[in-house]
């Protein structure tokens, strides 16, 4: 087991110093040659070190590079070192961290996360939280418990009941929502198209005066971090006219609330701290290994009512069970590596993260800009969209860039128009990474004319 844990180690030392010079996209021939990883399961068991050597040799060419530092395709981080090395010894441990009973130190670092979280985000003491996969499972825990509350106030008990004649709830979100949130509601039961869309302004922000009438069964659903603009929901003022009709408000705050680490980029979420729940990924801008992301939920009760499971064999103690506030039974310790990279980066890592995260998306947008390309959106955050011409244009030369390899960015629809969409999450990203991979979008795009 050793010798295999340590050329383990060497192998992927070996990766991860390879990604400065390779493509950022694999090459089609090593996408191909996965194939060496299929056909019949074999009769007799293989040596370990035989394994991994297949699987490193004919799996690494064909990975996407992004834990290096021009990946800026969807909302993907990198992984921190402390956060990888603690990711590898928590694999080693193989803790189930559904009691405390099962694992005394999970238990006790998502306790420590917890409370690292709430008073770095802004967020309310003593809320509940469950650790999960990623935001779209977190919006879901979170708004379990919202259609929990809710119907509980309404005289109505979803968890035993179910929803059959249970009274309506309503759910209310911006024209900009994102898919994930759409699913969850989807498999609450609460439909995706039985929502309330809220018109948005250019920029993909909800327009409160747009709101419709609020009561006591509504839950309105705002956005800290427009997947494709960065923008922000007045969170504040939703949540004023919230609270005087008794909604319920979640924020979908997926990568954008860690802008809260920053004093620069805090008050793109006044008010956000008023919401009732909250859904935060961590392997996106927290930068430590997938999957990773956390529900929150003001009122613990509402979180651990939704959450409900009991078994004789499974005895709670009197201290936080982390299995009470999470879908799952079985489930890994994913608090071990929050720990790791929140102690490892501290308050003025974390806040240099977003910071230069952010400049590095206003740098990218001042080069293209000054190139003589199209800037669609005001670079709030992290996020840049980019028109080189026409539609058919700005395809060709996202399919050029992503064919070229020096860097990997994807595309999207804006207000019905074609853009390349780039996102800056990843510690690993240099100001070098942002001019090359400008210089190469440039030259794509030239050659494209």
């Amino acid at each position: 087991m050793e010798k295999l844990l340590s050329e383990t180690a060497d192998r992927a030392a070996r990766y991860l110093a390879g990604l400065p010079d390779r493509k950022v996209a694999p090459l089609p021939q090593h996408v191909a040659g996965l194939t060496a990883l299929g056909g019949p399961l074999p009769e007799a068991p293989a040596d370990p070190a035989e394994v991994l050597a297949l699987l490193d040799d004919i799996g690494s060419p064909a990975t996407v590079a992004s834990a290096g530092g021009r990946y800026f395709g969807f909302v993907i981080g990198g992984t921190l070192p402390a956060a990888l090395a603690a990711n590898w010894l928590a694999g080693a441990w193989d803790q189930n961290a559904y009691l405390q009973v099962m694992s005394p130190v999970a238990a006790r670092l998502e306790e420590i996360v917890l409370a690292w979280m709430m008073e770095l985000l802004g967020l309310p003491a003593g809320s509940g939280a469950g650790f999960v996969t990623g935001t779209t499972m977190a919006n879901f825990t979170a708004l379990a418990a919202a259609r929990s509350a809710l119907l509980h106030r309404a005289g109505w008990n979803v968890e035993e009941d179910g929803l059959f004649s249970a009274p309506p709830l309503h759910v209310v979100v911006g024209e900009e929502v994102h898919v994930s949130l759409l699913k969850a509601l989807s498999m609450l039961g609460l439909g995706r198209s039985r929502v309330t869309r809220v018109p948005t302004d250019k920029q993909g922000r909800m327009r409160p005066e747009a709101l419709p009438a609020l009561d006591d069964r509504t839950v309105i659903c705002v956005q800290a971090g427009n997947v494709n603009s960065g923008a922000f929901d007045p969170a504040g003022e939703i949540c004023a006219r919230a609270q005087e009709k008794g909604s319920w408000v979640h924020v979908d705050g997926a990568f954008g609330y860690w802008a809260a680490a920053s004093p620069e980029y805090a008050p793109l979420l006044s008010g956000a701290g008023a919401a009732d729940s909250w859904a935060i990924d961590c392997h996106k801008w927290l930068n430590v290994p997938y999957d990773s992301a956390v529900a929150v939920v003001r009122t613990p009760d509402h979180l651990k009512t939704a959450m409900a499971m009991s078994a004789a064999y499974l005895t709670p103690t009197a201290g936080r069970e982390p299995g009470q506030f999470v879908p799952e039974a079985s489930r890994r310790a994913r608090g071990v590596e929050l720990w790791a990279a929140m102690r490892s980066l501290g308050r003025s890592g974390l806040r240099e993260l977003i910071e230069r995260n952010c400049k590095q998306a206003k740098l990218f947008a001042h080069l293209l800009r000054k190139a003589g390309f199209r800037i669609l959106n005001d670079v709030v955050l992290n996020q840049v969209l980019v028109s080189f011409g026409s539609d058919e244009h700005t395809l060709r030369v996202i399919a050029g860039v992503q064919s070229d390899g020096t860097c990997w960015c994807g595309g999207t629809k804006w207000h019905g128009q074609a853009a390349m969409r780039i996102s800056v999450s990843s510690w690993a990203t240099t100001d070098n990474d942002v001019e090359r991979s400008v210089a190469a979008m440039i030259e794509i795009a030239r050659q494209e004319l």
